[in-house]
């Protein structure tokens, strides 16, 4: 079996560079654990052990909503800031394009269905 195509359970790794809570805000907004859980519901968990993990590529995608005017390398940058002199990877456009294809729709529109609602409450007089 060539290395690149091994399980991702089945390779010993260091620690998780992109472990939740350290990629950019939204993971202080939309918690990680909510984002793997609906990554596990929709079967869109990575099937080897890829640079860019599928937790990464749907904040990624998020974070491309949010800065719809940024190159996906200037969106990456953002969103991998906060990680400091910690050695991420540096994908080129066409990676990321890529990336992004891979999970499909089925994770976001899970996240959608679980965190869409009212954000006022009923007893907010201004909200309607």
């Amino acid at each position: 079996m060539l290395p690149e195509s091994a399980s991702v359970s089945s390779i010993p790794t260091g620690p998780d560079v992109y472990a939740p809570g350290r990629v950019g805000e939204l993971t202080q907004i939309i918690d990680p654990v909510l984002v793997d859980a609906v990554i596990e519901e929709t079967a869109a968990r990575e099937q080897r052990l890829r640079l860019l993990p599928a937790r990464v590529v749907v904040y990624f995608v998020l974070a491309l909503a949010f800065f719809e005017r940024s190159s996906y390398q200037g969106v990456w940058g953002k969103l991998t800031v906060g990680l400091g002199d910690t050695v991420v990877a540096h994908p080129c456009a066409s990676s990321l394009s890529r990336a992004r294809r891979r999970p499909g729709v089925a994770p976001l529109r899970a996240l959608f269905t679980v965190l869409a609602g009212p954000v006022a409450t009923p007893a907010q007089t201004c909200a309607f």
